[in-house]
């Protein structure tokens, strides 16, 4: 009797949303398939975001190696191994990727979700991230001749170039340039690309996807991005940036739209409404722990309302880190002041004006008083004679400081204060308490940053030889991001609509569990065969009670007769 036992955990999950989005069918349909190869485009594609949401790093090159001993026939298509999934195959897959263009399938693939999940969303949220690349990389203008896209071989068929509607072949995709710029990792030794995304605002599932240079520009991109989306997917909406897209010309470009963004404080203008302010103009939220005033502003010559708000949390966590700062400021200060009693003047004006100039610089203290004393200096060292007379005199600055408490009182009222801006001026259709809301959702964008950045993550894998191939990883990558947000979406409406829980990492009940943790509860689900039949163990009242809020696609993974 033969029995063989394969891992399968979590990866049925990943594989059903898969499918349920039809990545397959839509990558082979968008790139062609080989008319010998054993497996396509799209199912190289599932297998790369298996992967990536398996929680181990195994970059491209150990692809065989991470389905070693897991059900890859099972997953991917009968008759697929883990050897299948060599360099060679993902390499020309991600070529091919490149080559019909990742924003673009990217976008076909994210429509798909939109219609199958039904998302509904009323915002959406902009945000970008910078990714960090080990190894070298050619700027453009040295990348003339870089290797081909596809290599011919036995087995190989040479995709057939676009042609556009005027009959001649169409331009390859455009590629970014590997370089470095303002690291969000902190890591400026290295090279570096950059993402751009739109998520939506009801589940943050990522919908747009753009590449671009490692150096480029926040505000220089952002109006155009929300721009092209909205008129390639022509929705409504609340759009959401942070403060990268606040600029006069952005805002000029986003007429027609409705906009929501944090305001710089770097503006003059927005010091002004946070350190004037007082405790008396606020009132309180809906959301706890927070206070709001209103504000109309017509900043880039666009009418708009500023909404200022104060967090109760924030304010206490800047008061202690204002108090840390004016001890400090003062420790400088008495140093500044030591040294400058140190400095020889000839005369007692310039030693009093350069005490009054040193407090100039200071943020949180003053100079209340300058002294000046003059200092004999004679050709010997020790006790001078009586009669004998000085060789020559110095002046000297000695400063008496005092705290600034205007200074400090404007502080502490900007303390855990900052401020949203709309152009949407009715508040009631758009109250302070409903900015608050889509403004806090902005963090799925930031969650989903430090998805794709985990270490368990196949980012380890951004070391690839071409920037082409970097683009399509890239693009894969944030597939895997749409796969587990669409899964947790799913999960947690289900639980929500039948008013069920699951338990938590506590042992808890809760209706909003991460994805993550189910992953972790799918641990040790094993495929058996025994004498050619498929049989899956160790699944559990658990396992079906997920299994069935997640639907039929998922649990054909684990329901076998």
């Amino acid at each position: 009797m033969g029995v063989k036992v394969e891992n399968l955990d979590h990866l049925g999950i990943v594989a059903g949303i898969i499918d349920d989005l039809g990545i397959v069918e839509q990558i082979d349909a968008a790139v062609g398939t080989a008319a010998q190869s054993k497996v396509s485009p799209g199912q190289a594609v599932k297998a790369m975001i298996l992967n990536g949401l398996g929680f181990v790093s195994a970059p491209l090159y150990l692809y065989g190696k991470f389905f070693e001993g897991k059900a890859a026939g099972h997953l991917l298509g009968e008759g697929i191994t883990g050897e299948m999934l060599n360099d060679d195959l993902l390499g020309r897959v991600l070529d091919r990727l490149w080559r019909y263009g990742v924003s673009e399938l990217f976008s076909v693939i994210a429509m798909r979700a939109f219609q199958v999940f039904g998302l509904a969303p009323v915002s959406y949220h902009l945000d970008s991230t910078s990714l960090s690349v080990q190894g070298q990389y050619r700027a453009k203008s040295e990348a003339a001749e870089e290797e081909p896209v596809e290599e011919q071989g036995e087995g190989r068929e040479e995709p057939k170039p676009e042609v556009s509607p005027e009959g001649g072949e169409e331009s390859e995709p455009a590629v970014i340039e590997i370089t470095y710029g303002y690291s969000r990792d902190h890591r400026p030794d290295l090279k570096q690309f950059m993402m751009d995304v739109i998520c939506s605002g009801d589940g943050g599932v990522p919908l747009m996807l753009n590449l671009g240079d490692g150096n480029q520009s926040d505000t220089a991109v952002f109006s155009q991005r929300i721009a092209a989306f909205r008129k390639q997917w022509s929705v409504e909406g609340l759009f959401v940036s942070d403060s990268a897209l606040y600029s006069e010309e952005n805002l000029q470009a986003l007429r027609g739209l409705q906009w929501l963004t944090r305001v710089p404080l770097r503006l003059k203008a927005a010091q002004e409404a946070v350190s004037n302010l007082s405790i008396d103009a606020f009132q309180g939220s809906q959301t706890k722990g927070y206070r709001f005033a209103t504000l109309c502003s017509d900043y880039g010559q666009v009418q708009q309302r500023w909404v200022v708000f104060e967090s109760a949390v924030s304010r206490q966590q800047d008061l202690k880190l204002l108090d840390k700062q004016v001890k400090k400021a003062e420790a400088e200060a008495n140093r500044q002041a030591k040294q400058l009693s140190q400095i020889e003047f000839a005369c007692a004006e310039d030693a009093h004006q350069a005490g009054e100039q040193c407090g100039k610089t200071w943020r949180y203290h003053q100079v209340e008083s300058v002294s000046v004393t003059e200092k004999a200096h004679y050709p010997k060292r020790g006790r001078p004679k009586p009669d004998e007379q000085p060789q020559r005199l110095s002046c000297h600055a000695t400063i008496t400081l005092t705290l600034d408490t205007v200074a400090v009182a404007t502080a502490q009222r900007k303390a855990g204060r900052f401020i949203l801006a709309t152009n949407n001026l009715d508040e009631q259709a758009l109250s302070a308490d409903d900015l608050l809301k889509f403004y806090k959702q902005q963090l799925y964008s930031e969650r989903g940053w430090r998805f794709l950045k985990d270490p368990l993550f196949f980012t380890s894998s951004v070391f690839l030889k071409t920037p082409r191939r970097i683009m399509a990883l890239a693009m894969v990558m944030t597939l895997a991001l749409m796969v587990y947000t669409l899964a947790e979406r799913r999960l947690r409406q289900a639980l929500h609509n039948t008013q069920q829980t699951v338990p938590d990492q506590k042992n808890k009940p809760t209706q909003t569990p991460t994805l993550r943790w189910i992953f972790q509860c799918f641990q040790s689900i094993h495929l058996l065969w025994l004498d050619e039949q498929k049989l899956i163990s160790n699944l559990k009242s658990f396992h079906l009670q997920v299994l069935a809020l997640l639907g039929p696609s998922c649990q054909k993974y684990y329901s076998l007769p």
